[in-house]
């Protein structure tokens, strides 16, 4: 590959050697002038994930492609100097998005190329064969229906997919790969340096989460919330899909103690896979559309389901996640009294 392509995957190990190579120091990125482009470019990276996703630059030369390639270590920096959990799996949401309209672009060949370098064996006929093994390996993080193995054309250990189905299955493991190496270790005296594109940041990444803070809906008192739903709600505010069980669950929890559901709608809008008519189908059903409104499953649910997180020492004194909130909220106006 060349740096063209890298420029389009810069998560791969090819280019990460290539950057390497490149003729000058760490430090000189992140203080010369004559990469201000490429610092600023970095920065775009970061705020275009934060909003509607990171669109790829034109590169028509080998010096713009190299500009663009060194983005991504820049923009990595600046993620990591934050340290937030939602930016980091945001991050790394939108570069995996990013790379799947440049997936489906590639041939046959290019594709299962650039599958070996995370190790996926892919084996190119009318269609794509991988091994089922990596197949459940990415695959387990995409909920729709069709994508159960179950419902797999699989023979002798392999299963059958359509190129953009593959092209699907590398997003995810590109996402996956992005947010386990982030945070990097960075020095302190490096994130003053760049102080002044951090906060833009900042601002950027204050205003997205107001938008889906859920403390502006009647008398709900977040802080009352058990882990369990901080847990999801946090991950459902980070892009990540929720498994079907989960999700369930949240908005059941959600309905059940006053929240609108039009707000819970906009919650599932960073998703990768949102499907407004299908969101909103599914939350109006839970709320009662056809005649019965859903209460949030009860603790013993949640932990055979695999949705109890952070248990904590009130969670053992109670069986319902509403419960944990009505006790949470009867201590907490107690105090202020």
């Amino acid at each position: 590959m060349d740096v063209f392509r890298f420029a389009c995957f810069p998560f791969l190990n090819g280019a990460v050697k290539y950057v390497e190579a490149v003729d000058f120091k760490l430090d000189e990125l992140f203080s010369e002038r004559a990469f201000e482009q490429v610092r600023q470019r970095g920065k775009e990276r970061v705020l275009s994930a934060i909003g509607e996703g990171i669109a790829k630059n034109e590169y028509p030369d080998t010096v713009s492609a190299e500009k663009e390639l060194l983005s991504y270590p820049v923009a990595r920096i600046l993620v990591s100097c934050i340290n937030d959990n939602y930016l980091i799996k945001r991050y790394a949401l939108a570069e995996a998005k990013s790379a799947y309209e440049k997936l489906k672009e590639l041939s046959g060949d290019e594709l299962k190329e650039l599958a070996e370098d995370f190790s996926i064996e892919a084996r190119l006929d009318e269609r794509v064969v991988i091994h089922f093994t990596d197949y459940i390996r990415y695959a387990n993080a995409i909920h729709e229906h069709r994508w159960k193995l179950v419902n797999r054309n699989m023979e002798h250990g392999n299963v059958t997919l359509t190129k953009e189905d593959f092209s699907r299955i590398m997003e995810e493991a590109i996402r996956k790969r992005i947010e386990s190496n982030l945070p990097v270790n960075v020095p302190t005296e490096l994130c003053e340096k760049l102080q002044s594109y951090l906060e833009d940041i900042h601002a950027a990444l204050k205003t997205r989460k107001s938008e889906f803070s859920i403390e502006e809906f009647r008398e709900i008192m977040p802080d009352c919330f058990p882990p369990c739903m901080v847990h999801a709600l946090s991950n459902a505010r980070a892009g990540m899909n929720l498994p079907h069980s989960m999700r369930f669950a949240l908005t059941s929890f959600l309905l059940n103690i006053g929240m609108d559901a039009e707000g819970i709608i906009d919650l599932f809008k960073v998703s990768p896979d949102f499907d407004e008519e299908r969101t909103r189908y599914q939350v109006m059903h839970i709320h009662g559309s056809t005649g019965t409104a859903y209460t949030s499953p009860s603790c013993a649910t949640m932990i055979t389901y695999g949705n109890c997180f952070g248990k904590e020492a009130l969670c053992e004194r109670i069986s319902h996640p509403l419960t944990y909130y009505r006790r949470k909220a009867w201590m907490l106006k107690k105090e202020k009294k």
